[in-house]
Parts: structure tokens; sequence; C-alpha cells
């Protein structure tokens, strides 16, 4: 039996191969909801507001204020 230390050389490491037809669906589910975000933390007010009142503006508030977006 043979140990290994932190300095050995583990051998040929290799990664697997992902095909791009199941990568591509979770990286476009992934970028919607990227820019969804980025509306609602960004442009979620005014005129371009989706829903009435100011409770999504509210909510995203502080987070709007850290990224460096304006809101008033």
């Amino acid at each position: 039996m043979t140990t290994r230390t932190a300095s050995s050389p583990s051998g040929d490491l290799s990664l697997p191969a992902l095909p791009l037809g199941q990568i591509l669906p979770w990286a476009i589910f992934g970028g919607l909801l990227l820019i969804l975000a980025l509306y609602f933390v960004g442009a979620e007010q005014g005129a371009t507001s989706m829903f009435s009142g100011t409770a999504v503006h509210e909510f995203v508030h502080d987070g709007r204020h850290m990224l460096g977006f304006p809101c008033h």
C-alpha cells in the first residue's frame, strides 16, 4: 500500500467533456434569470415599471444603491 503526499504527482487528470447540448439549455436559463434580476434591480420603477406601486422598488432599493444604480 502506497501513501500519497501533497507533493507527489497524482498522474494524468482529465475532465470529462460535456456536450454543448447539455450545457446550452442551462446557460440560457441562467442568462435569462440574470437579465430578469438586472431589470428588477436596475430599471423597475417609473416609466418602465411592470408592476404598479413601489413594492418592487423598495424590495431592491438597497441592492440598487450597492450596485451603483441611481433611483432618486
